[in-house]
């Protein structure tokens, strides 16, 4: 929210406790109270007081005596006769400076206004390249809009949704409503024709519903939190959601989480507030006091029957004679109800001052001659409930005159229901120009009292002066005093005043009805991007008069249960189940975490310790070992080669699990991509399927699903894995195959198809599988999802005007290009394969079986015809977003076209094509081949052609060391003759590489050098012959000489 960045947390209508709330002559000048809050009543409000405080409301206290001495007269008579001394007396007070008025108190979506613009301009001042056709729409289907409600129980809300859905429904929307709980309005809901599903299961990880069927999301009141939590997770991040919040029982407790350090709550609300979209409220006061969860996507349509239906409630349930003597007030008493701004600012209490004074010469006519005491009662109904307010006001009307104990204050967060309904006459006393007519105005008009209020502009659009209410200028106001003679005349209501009043109740219960429905008409005009398939809504001008100028009432009169506070009260209980839920989750991880420390006794580290020393022992032993023998190292590439090859066996053992251990001996395994936690609860948990997820984060926890990036690289680019969609889980299964799948039937299913409730039942599974068997069709594709029961061709229209409807109209242009740039075509070649009307059907939502040889050749295909499409569209698609394919920018732009290719391959490769029921395993043979003569593209889908296509492009990438943008070889394996052929010739090179260093190290040896002995050598005698030995060597010396 543009202008509420950096608000503050305080609550209950403290508008200094958000900065965008204080005047723009704060930056200039100090308030009188030299505080940067804005309210004079603020000192007191803590149940502990120390000196200082007490010191600083004496010194209010005597500044608000001598204002009055200066400004005000010392009697009510003296300024009766001066019409103009009110309006000088404030603009003098004015310019002292030292008073806010609440001229900064202003509600501006700035960045969410500012999002709308920029994308109105990207719409309609981008345009695609020259060289592409235009986009256009199909208009198919109505938009799909889903409707979250936290039940189905009688409240405002209930029905200020239904009428927000009639109209939308007049306009083109088709709704979906889906409620936490079931109730008392799902009666109401049936009678109009709105589909209504009760979610059993509340938890986040229990709500299976398919949100990608739905343009938009609508989700109302705080209690269907589940629902944005869910919506959090992929594949449904990108959905708009447009949440309306009509409570203020979160608001209340923020201060409370921030005193007490309650992150975990902040946060968790944060993250939910940042989900949605656009986050709606019903008036200008609720995004101000929730400011701190603002992430600058709120919004304010005003107007709601809140007011309307509590009015109702509380009447029903109270009798006015008995509520006025319990509350103190006599039967005959004139009470008049000073009421003012929800938002509190420090010049609130002048203002109203001006009106008690204003009101003071009606006190005579209250007078009786047997009573001292007159019969009139002034509340105060504004401001706060502290004594530092009540202060003022008793300062204030003893200086005008008015009789002790007439006039009562009454802080704005009480229960202002019951003053409202005993009171005689309503008066607005706050100057300030609100955004939206005044809720506390509404509720008075609906328990039939008059009101008088200032000729604010948003004010008189709803009000005139002396119909339905009474005006007077808030410049001027000395007229207030001819207004009020106008409304009571001798202590009672004048007649006038009674007329006013019913034509005022008559109005009040559809009050801004045609401002909300437009509201939200505009809003999802600007949130909403429908596909080209999608027809656009009308505008709101077509809807009827009945629908947009009243709420629907007629629909509850039936049913109507008056249970009030019950709204309150039950957000009030959530939120305590919502902390009580948070709160457990942290005490359990906390005990689990002491638990962990507290495993090991002092017996287990004692014999960790042991196990530790024995460990140590070993490998030094080890060590010492392998120093002795002699380590044969090798080469780097050698050593490298057997790294790679124990992760491979790692991974392998990894992957090899019970799961893995049941689909050995099966002939067929059904892959299911998926994309995100929100399609889990779509995914099957046997041994026929077995998952393959398309990001690393988003795996299931303890399932033996395959990691696709770490086998496809590319998918790590959230680009491709967007438009590329499920054929990334075909490509990545296609890489290495035989690593990851060892049957000789391939499958996939799509978790949409499951969500749809088509896809394979148990006896379809078996009929499959005992057709595969007994190799019935032989090479043949089985498919379970057809094309003319998809809803999004509600006319069952043909395969190419099916394909242009989903893909903006280009997608006849889009398979024309990719198949000239594949087989390299002229460019004025613009044929298409045949694809004909001949009472079968075709496959959608990758959902079908084949062979798995055919699934190679399927995808040796597709990788090219993908390398085509990408080549023509990833500059301008990449840098702006937007391709001819869409009418908006869209993530998936090609990834439509890719949907129906396995229909274009199987037909003109000669494949029998056959439609299983996913019900019955019925079996249907669609498109037989008989017929399919003449119109087949055999050649060009020969596997021959193919495969000699294929090697040309390896061959091309193997000798082509550019670095230029390509995307065929990262889809799969690059592999043609050559490679091989380099590869043997590699070995053959390291065979006689190494035979020759044998041979040269051999004639080394032969022709080293060798130098000869010096002498021989003599081996010297035993120990025990030593004697012996040195008595001949003596002798034989002396002989000698």
């Amino acid at each position: 929210m543009g202008s509420l960045d950096g608000g503050g947390v305080q609550i209950p209508s403290k508008r200094s406790a958000h900065p965008l709330l204080r005047s723009s002559s704060r930056s200039e000048r100090h308030s009188f109270s030299h505080r940067p809050r804005s309210r004079l009543a603020r000192f007191l409000l803590f149940e502990k007081v120390d000196y200082l405080q007490w010191v600083c409301t004496v010194a209010v206290f005597c500044f608000v005596v001598i204002l009055f001495q200066m400004f005000l007269p010392g009697s009510v008579t003296e300024k009766s006769g001066v019409p103009n001394a009110g309006n000088r007396d404030l603009a003098a007070l004015k310019e002292l400076g030292g008073l806010d008025f609440g001229e900064g108190v202003r509600f501006e979506p700035s960045k969410l206004m500012e999002r709308f613009r920029k994308e109105s301009r990207v719409v309609n001042s981008s345009s695609l390249s020259s060289r592409w056709p235009p986009v256009s729409r199909a208009a198919l289907r109505r938009p799909q809009l889903a409707l979250v409600l936290a039940d189905l129980s009688m409240g405002p809300c209930q029905l200020l949704m239904t009428s927000v859905v009639l109209s939308l429904r007049e306009i083109g929307y088709s709704i979906q409503v889906y409620a936490l709980e079931d109730g008392q309005v799902h009666v109401v809901w049936r009678l109009i024709g709105v589909p209504v599903i009760t979610l059993q299961n509340k938890t986040t990880s229990g709500v299976a519903i398919d949100w990608l069927n739905y343009d938009g999301v609508l989700v109302n009141s705080l209690e269907a939190r589940d629902i944005l939590s869910c919506l959090l997770q992929e594949p449904f991040k990108s959905i708009p959601v447009i949440w309306t919040i009509h409570e203020r029982a979160l608001a209340v407790r923020i201060s409370d989480y921030i005193s007490k350090g309650k992150t975990e709550l902040l946060n968790h609300w944060k993250q939910v507030f940042n989900r949605a979209t656009v986050v709606v409220f019903p008036n200008y006061f609720l995004p101000m006091i929730y400011s701190t969860f603002d992430a600058g996507n709120f919004f304010v349509i005003p107007g709601s029957p809140d007011e309307a239906w509590e009015a109702d409630s509380f009447v029903a349930s109270y009798r006015s004679e008995y509520t006025q003597v319990k509350m103190g007030y006599g039967p005959d008493d004139f009470v008049v109800v000073l009421a003012g701004s929800q938002f509190s600012y420090s010049g609130l209490w002048l203002e109203q001052s001006f009106v008690l004074q204003a009101l003071a010469p009606l006190i005579p006519q209250f007078y009786s001659k047997n009573s001292s005491s007159a019969p009139f009662k002034v509340i105060v109904l504004s401001g706060d409930a502290s004594s530092s307010y009540k202060l003022a006001i008793e300062v204030i009307t003893e200086k005008l005159g008015y009789p002790r104990g007439s006039v009562e204050h009454i802080g704005i967060d009480a229960d202002s229901n019951n003053y409202l309904n005993i009171a005689d006459l309503v008066i607005y006393g706050s100057f300030l120009e609100e955004q939206s007519f005044p809720d506390i105005l509404i509720r008075a008009m609906c328990y039939g009292k008059p009101i008088v209020a200032p000729d604010l502009a948003v004010i008189k659009k709803y009000v005139d002066d002396g119909v339905n209410g009474y005006l007077f200028p808030k410049e001027n106001i000395g007229i207030l005093t001819r207004v009020l003679f106008k409304a009571i005349s001798n202590g009672k209501l004048s007649p006038l005043s009674r007329n006013v009043a019913s034509i005022g109740n008559a109005s009040c219960r559809n009050l801004r009805v045609s401002e909300v429905i437009e509201g939200y008409a505009s809003l999802l005009e600007n949130v909403l991007k429908f596909p080209s398939e999608v027809a656009q809504p009308k505008p709101f001008a077509e809807i009827p008069h009945q629908f947009r100028d009243e709420w629907q009432w007629k629909l509850f009169k039936d049913i109507i249960v008056h249970n009030y506070s019950s709204i309150s009260f039950k957000s009030y209980s959530f939120l305590d189940k919502v902390e009580a839920l948070l709160n457990s989750s942290a005490t359990e991880s906390a005990v689990a975490a002491k638990r962990r420390e507290d495993v090991f006794s002092y017996t287990d580290w004692e014999e960790q310790k042991r196990t530790l020393m024995m460990i140590a022992r070993k490998r030094r032993e080890d060590d010492e070992l392998k120093d002795r023998t002699d380590q044969p190292r090798g080469s780097w590439e050698e050593v490298y080669r057997n790294a790679k090859r124990a992760d491979r066996a790692k991974n392998d053992l990894h992957e090899r699990d019970d799961g893995e251990l049941e689909r050995t001996g099966q002939p067929l395994c059904i892959y299911e991509p998926y994309f995100g936690q929100g399609a889990w609860p779509f995914l099957h948990r046997y041994s026929l399927y077995r998952g393959v997820g398309l990001s690393t984060k988003g795996r299931r926890p303890g399932e033996d699903d395959v990691d696709a990036p770490s086998r496809l690289p590319l998918l790590n680019d959230p680009y491709y894995r967007n438009n590329l969609g499920e054929f990334g889980a075909f490509f990545a299964i296609a890489s290495r195959i035989d690593r990851v799948h060892k049957n000789a039937w391939i499958g996939f299913q799509s978790w949409r198809a499951v969500a749809r409730k088509a896809s394979l039942s148990k006896a379809s599974e078996s009929a499959l599988l005992a057709a595969i068997q007994v190799k019935r069709h032989g090479d043949a594709i089985y498919f379970w999802v057809r094309m003319d029961e998809d809803p999004r061709n509600p006319s069952q229209q043909d395969f190419w005007s099916f394909c242009d409807a989903i893909n903006a109209g280009n997608c006849r242009f889009a398979v024309s290009e990719a198949f000239g740039r594949m087989y390299g075509l002229k460019h004025d070649w613009n044929s298409l394969p045949s694809m004909p009307v001949d009472g079968s059907t075709w496959s959608v939502m990758h959902s079908w079986v084949m062979p798995t040889r055919s699934f190679l050749e399927f995808v040796m295909f597709s990788r090219m015809f993908v390398d085509a499409l990408d080549a023509q569209m990833y500059d301008e698609h990449h840098e702006s977003g937007r391709c001819y394919l869409s009418l908006s920018k869209d993530r998936h732009c090609y990834s439509r076209v890719l949907e129906l290719l396995v229909n274009v391959w199987a037909y003109h490769s000669a494949r029998r094509m056959i439609y299983i029921n996913p019900e019955t395993g019925a079996m249907q043979v669609q498109h037989r081949l008989k017929n399919r003569r003449g119109q087949m593209w055999v050649r060009w889908f020969s596997y021959s052609t193919l495969k000699s296509m294929d090697e040309d492009l390896a061959e091309e990438f193997d000798s082509d060391h550019s670095v230029k943008r390509w995307l065929w070889p990262k889809t799969g394996e690059v592999f043609w003759q050559g490679v091989y052929e380099r590869e043997r010739n590699q070995r053959q090179r390291q065979k006689e590489k190494r035979k020759q260093q044998s041979k040269d190290k051999i004639s080394r040896m032969r022709r080293r050098v060798r130098q000869k002995t010096i002498g021989k050598y003599v081996k010297p005698p035993p120990d025990d012959t030593s004697n012996s030995n040195s008595t001949a060597t003596i002798s034989t010396m002396a002989a000698s000489e």
